[in-house]
């Protein structure tokens, strides 16, 4: 498996290294880089969208999951995730494989 440096794909591994912590709380989920020592703030949406993606471990697993709970968001919701994982993998909060 190649690591993705490009826009992440829908087929791709998503793994939160063990230098990443997070704790969910009522109105954000806050995100700890130990190797960085930078906090991260989410809000909501973003905080069940990386619990999805834990749970999935991939992204098109994780949109699945969240299409349930957000079915109001429709196609949005794969442009969002998208976007939140390019950004979380550029703070190094995530890696994304390539499934084989």
């Amino acid at each position: 498996m190649s690591n993705i440096a490009s826009a992440p794909v829908l087929d791709a591994a998503v793994h939160i290294p063990k230098h990443v912590v997070y704790r969910s709380f009522v109105q954000e989920t806050v995100v700890l880089n130990l190797e960085t020592g930078r906090y991260h703030g989410l809000n909501t949406t973003a905080g069940a969208m990386l619990s999805a993606l834990e749970a999935a471990g991939s992204i098109r697993g994780a949109l699945q999951s969240l299409a349930q709970t957000f079915p109001e968001a429709g196609e949005q919701l794969e442009h969002d995730l998208l976007k939140f994982c390019e950004n979380a993998q550029q703070r190094g909060l995530i890696e994304l494989t390539e499934i084989a």
